[in-house]
């Protein structure tokens, strides 16, 4: 597949089955996060994967996953995270969101469903995990089979702005 077509396919799962993801699925999608594209190859991400039915209900005191069997909390650690020079602007929510859509365009590629999370308690998400005073969680991704008909990979041409109305040339 394509990559094209493959972008077009993903979309927000809200109700999983409650098949397990495999072990060796998991893997590729953490080797995909692995290989994203960092600023400065700083790599400030940090990865809680939650499988177990005590982690997921940890996890709803501060998100909600819609049932997904797995979830992997996107974090950045701020003391790693390059700033830039001009403005100090802190991109690791940038690099957080890179290494997330890694993730779900391989969980696409392999079969599997997946939710992005950014409406989430961070103050609650970081006590239930541990998560040290300089790691801020950014997102949470909801990995797992789909149930229901998923969403037409057509649907972009309705839903989404025309390119005229977001994409300048040369100049604002």
């Amino acid at each position: 597949m394509d990559f094209l077509e493959l972008s077009k396919k993903r979309y927000s799962v809200r109700e999983y089955e409650s098949k397990k993801v495999e072990d060796d699925k998991l893997s590729r999608i953490l080797e995909a996060a692995k290989v994203a594209p960092t600023a400065c190859n700083n790599q400030p991400q940090r990865l809680i994967v939650v499988k177990t039915e005590e982690g997921l209900e940890k996890l709803k005191k501060g998100a909600n996953v819609y049932g997904a069997p797995l979830a992997v909390i996107v974090c950045v650690d701020r003391s790693e995270s390059w700033k830039r020079p001009f403005d100090k602007k802190d991109i690791g929510d940038i690099d957080a969101g890179i290494v997330a859509t890694h993730m779900v365009l391989e969980a696409e590629e392999l079969g599997l469903g997946t939710i992005w999370i950014g409406y989430l308690d961070p103050k609650a998400v970081k006590s239930e995990f541990n998560i040290p005073e300089n790691v801020d969680p950014v997102s949470i991704i909801g990995i797992g089979y789909a149930k229901g008909q998923p969403a037409s990979p057509n649907r972009h041409s309705t839903e989404r702005k025309p390119l005229e109305k977001w994409v300048n040339y040369e100049t604002f």
